[in-house]
Parts: structure tokens; C-alpha cells; sequence
């Protein structure tokens, strides 16, 4: 990139990997704010009126079945944005967007993203770019949750939160990661265990440490590797922040 966006707070991977021209334009629409914990930015079949490119923390794509269930699908750090593919196809939405990891992001009106995308090919392309990668990610995760053990789930989910959360300690619950895993809490609590036993991590009243980040990529599953490999052949290898 010809303009460093530091000044600008940006860390998110999207915004970061835009020519500095179409930046400039688009920031005046992009309105920086707070996430809060278990916050709701979009509900089932509700129309999708932003768009949110994560700039520090975790937002999960939720599916609730009939008996309350509910188990994680997706989700979105610093490297993307929400519901990219509503710039092209739907307009509602069909998972929920909670956040999981507080931090920070832009959200844009979607109508306006839309209209700026029409007006500039490098934004289309690179939003086409974020709706290819978001299926993507949702294959990969139906394919990890039906084939690796929940200790290499594990692992994989605890390395994007450390990601996205721009922090080796983040809040986190066994209550949630079974959730998110779509397991008993025991479970979790037996994978938590194993991972700190190990010296991978430590868990202390609801928030974990990364003490040992390699050693994690060592114990997670294919599928973390993947998704940045992915990552890095859409929007190339990121930049030092």
C-alpha cells in the first residue's frame, strides 16, 4: 500500500489491504464504535442495514435450532467484515451476528457501501473477494466439526480468537466455547484441562491466556491453516501493525 493507515486506528485486515484512494473515500461512511459482549448485530430474517469490518475481537455467525440449541457456524475477526455476501445476494439475514470477544469496529450503512462499490472496481472486487472467503470459511467449518476431535477444535477456535482479540488473554467461558464447538460443556472442560496441563494455555475465571502459541498451531487441526492460507492467496500476506 502507498499509505500507512495507522493514524487511522485500522487493523482490520480488509480495510487495511484497500488502495489508500479507495479508503479515502470510503472513511467518511465508516463509523467506528464498541462492541459489547453478546452483542446482537444481526437477527434472523431481519434485513442487514450495516455492515461491520472488525477491527479488535470476535463476532460468531449463531444457528439457534427449534429446541434452543445453538451452535456456532461461522465466524469473523480482523480479517473480514459481516454479511459480505448481503452486497450481492440476500438481504436478510440468515444466521445471527453475536459478538463473543468485545473490542472494537467500523460499520457502514450497506446501502451506502453498495453505492461505492458501483462506482469503484477495486472495492467490488475486493468485497467479492470477502463473499468468496466467507463460504469458504463456513465449508471449512462444517467439514472440522463433523471430522477432527474437539481438542483440535479447540485449539483451532482459541488461535483466531488470539488473532482477533489483539491479546494473549481474552474472556472466554466453557458455557460459550461449548456453544461454539456444539459439544457438552463437560467436554470443554476436559479439552480446557488437557490444553492447560499441556502448558498450551491457562484458564483462570473466565478468561485464557495463550502461553504457548506455537505449541497450540501444533495441536489445532488442519483447518486453521487452511483458512489463513486462503486468507493470504485472497488479499496477500498481511502487513506488520
Amino acid at each position: 500500500m502507498t499509505q500507512s493507515h495507522k493514524h487511522h486506528g485500522i487493523t482490520n485486515r480488509i480495510l487495511r489491504s484497500l488502495p489508500s484512494a479507495t479508503l479515502k473515500h470510503i472513511l467518511p461512511a465508516l463509523e467506528p464504535l464498541n462492541t459489547v459482549r453478546w452483542q446482537v448485530m444481526d437477527r434472523v430474517d431481519r434485513p442487514i442495514e450495516y455492515l461491520y469490518f472488525v477491527n479488535r475481537g470476535l463476532v460468531s455467525f449463531v444457528k439457534t435450532m427449534q429446541d434452543g440449541r445453538t451452535v456456532e457456524v461461522g465466524a469473523v475477526g480482523i480479517e473480514g467484515v459481516t454479511d459480505p455476501n448481503s452486497l450481492f445476494t440476500i438481504d436478510k439475514a440468515i444466521v445471527e451476528s453475536i459478538v463473543q470477544i468485545p473490542g472494537t469496529a467500523f460499520r457502514i450503512r450497506r446501502d451506502v457501501l453498495r453505492y461505492a462499490m458501483a462506482k469503484d472496481d477495486a472495492l467490488r472486487e475486493m468485497m467479492q473477494k470477502c463473499a468468496r472467503f466467507a463460504i469458504s470459511q463456513l465449508m471449512q467449518t462444517a467439514a472440522c466439526n463433523r471430522l477432527h476431535s474437539l481438542e483440535e477444535r479447540c485449539c483451532r477456535w482459541l488461535l483466531i480468537a488470539h488473532d482477533s482479540a489483539l491479546s494473549k488473554t481474552f474472556p472466554i467461558t466453557h458455557e460459550f466455547l461449548a456453544m461454539m464447538l456444539g459439544v457438552q460443556r463437560a467436554g470443554v472442560s476436559i479439552a480446557a484441562n488437557y490444553l492447560q496441563k499441556a502448558g498450551l494455555i491457562q484458564y483462570t475465571r473466565g478468561r485464557v491466556t495463550i502461553t504457548n502459541r506455537s505449541g497450540l498451531e501444533d495441536a489445532a487441526c488442519e483447518c486453521y491453516g487452511a483458512v489463513r492460507a486462503e486468507l493470504d492467496k485472497l488479499f496477500g500476506t498481511p502487513k506488520r501493525r
